[in-house]
């Protein structure tokens, strides 16, 4: 925690030490700007951490983001971080019971194997030919929409023009998702794996109005320019903490445990007040970047706050003795884990779900999708753990809004992750809680977060992971030049509330330091 007395005045003030605002702060520093970022935890980081939430036990979790796709390489080159991700060989297993028995859909390990996993699982070539003519339109896509995240905003029309397939352009901007998927899938199963792409973190129906599924769809199928969701070595710190050492490098000075209370604008000259654990105080800004809530920002800056949107998630971390065996012998849970493990994400079953949670109820089987962090990356676990073969899971719930935990979080939350691993079990040989290690103090190595839990432990309005619905990544009124203006001409939104925020990406945080660089605010 750095004192601030003797430097009264920077270039940028950062509310947030999250990764946007390290990606602004290191940006603007290597720029020759005075920086100072503001963080009112003991760390930096935001959601984009690593730690050992098992006491005594050496594993080091990404306790909440888990995954990367959306940072764009160049902002890992422009700021020369130290950091690395692996790709993952198996996309994701799904397992199912059919004619009697447990089967299942793995798609990875190569062409041919996933081709006879689709033939296995449907009977036939067709929804094979029909899955890589879908994806082989939606890769076109991503190499085309995914450069123009860290340029300045394009019009709806220069978008358009610049993906250039009028059929992918209404199947992705203009209709529900839900319908493209029934045109092109037969299969339930397959029509759901598809359609979890447009539900992590949103709480929506297939064929939902406001396309809010489709936002969500569409950034989880542009990541990197390819869709691909990759690991982060290390852990998701491992970012947070490289970009930290960047922003330090670069001569930003990094506050933790000075929260920022209020922001003061004309215009031109900005002063932020603060507080400490012992003080108070204030500093003076030319622009101030905001790494935080739109909510937060309107808190701070005395503004009429915008409605929050509802998250609709379950995250939950385990740490196993070994991953459990599948009641579908045919595939190995090495195999089966690596990728994304889907949960009761059949099509009609995600319909269901959703149906009854939009009537106040938890889902009777609550879809979720698994994902074992270690089988690529065993850096996060100690020698020993190692040794012995213990493995991470990370799983994600959806349709879980934040309304249904309103009355007793921690009831429900209990309620929902028995229901959660019921569903889970259903599929496995052996029951999960066989598989979970132990703490030193002999309790079970698993944790829940429900929307409400990060709602309190990380500032997120109503729990929603992306801090509001996701938007388009093309100008609409009053967005700006690049998507992180705000009506206080100096002060910037660079968290994931900005335009094409979402997800750990970074691209906010980037877009903001651009505004600043090109003059916004000046």
């Amino acid at each position: 925690m750095p004192a601030l007395e003797g430097h009264r005045a920077y270039d940028a003030v950062i509310v947030g030490g999250g990764h946007n605002g390290l990606v602004a702060a290191a940006y603007l520093a290597r720029a020759g700007r005075s920086v100072l970022v503001l963080e009112r935890l003991d760390h930096t980081g935001g959601a984009a951490v690593s730690t050992r939430p098992f006491a005594g036990v050496d594993a080091r979790l990404s306790r909440y983001s888990y995954l990367v796709s959306l940072l764009p390489k160049k902002i890992v080159r422009d700021l020369g971080l130290d950091f690395r991700v692996r790709g993952r060989t198996i996309s994701s297993y799904t397992p199912v019971e059919r004619g009697g028995g447990p089967t299942g859909l793995l798609v990875g390990g190569g062409e041919r194997r996933t081709r006879e996993a689709f033939a296995r699982l449907t009977g036939g070539e067709r929804e094979y030919a029909a899955w890589q003519r879908f994806y082989d339109r939606t890769g076109r896509v991503a190499q085309r929409v995914f450069p123009t995240l860290t340029e300045p905003l394009p019009t709806r029309d220069e978008l358009r023009r610049r993906i250039d397939d009028e059929d992918t352009w209404r199947a992705l901007f203009e209709e529900p998702i839900g319908v493209a998927i029934e045109e092109h899938f037969t299969d339930d199963l397959v029509r759901g794996v598809v359609l979890t792409d447009a539900l992590i973190g949103t709480f929506a129906d297939a064929h939902d109005a406001s396309l809010k599924q489709n936002r969500c769809f569409l950034y989880h199928v542009i990541g990197g320019g390819t869709g691909a969701w990759d690991v982060p070595v290390g852990g998701m710190g491992a970012l947070t903490d490289a970009l930290a050492d960047a922003a330090r490098a670069a001569g930003a000075v990094l506050a933790t445990g000075h929260e920022a209370v209020r922001i003061d604008t004309d215009g031109t000259t900005a002063e932020v007040a603060y507080r400490t654990a012992g003080t108070e105080g204030t500093v003076a800004a030319r622009r101030v970047l905001v790494n935080a809530s739109p909510q937060h920002l309107a808190a701070l800056t005395g503004d009429a706050p915008p409605t929050p949107a509802e998250g609709a998630q379950l995250k939950v971390n385990m740490l196993l003795k070994r991953l459990p065996r599948l009641r579908d012998t045919s595939v190995d849970p090495r195999e089966a884990f690596a990728g994304t493990f889907h949960v009761a994400e059949g099509y009609d079953q995600l319909a269901t779900a959703h149906a009854q949670a939009a009537a106040g109820e938890l889902p009777a089987a609550p879809p979720s999708e698994i994902y074992c962090h270690s089988l690529t990356d065993p850096t996060i676990l100690g020698p020993e753990l190692i040794e012995q073969g213990h493995q991470t899971l990370t799983l994600f719930g959806l349709h879980t809004p934040a309304r249904l935990f309103a009355q007793d979080n921690d009831a429900v939350r209990e309620e929902l992750l028995k229901l959660t691993l019921a569903q889970l079990d259903a599929h496995l040989a052996e029951p999960l809680a066989d598989c979970l290690a132990t703490d030193a103090d002999g309790r079970p190595c698993i944790e829940a977060k429900t929307p409400l839990d990060l709602e309190r432990d990380l500032r997120l309005p109503g729990g929603n992971i992306f801090h509001r619905d996701l938007s388009w990544p093309y100008a609409q009124e009053g967005t700006g030049r690049w998507g992180v203006e705000t009506r206080h001409a100096n002060v910037l939104l660079c968290g994931a509330g900005a335009v094409r925020g979402g997800g750990v990406s970074g691209v906010p945080g980037h877009n903001a330091a651009m505004a600043v660089l090109e003059g916004v605010g000046g």
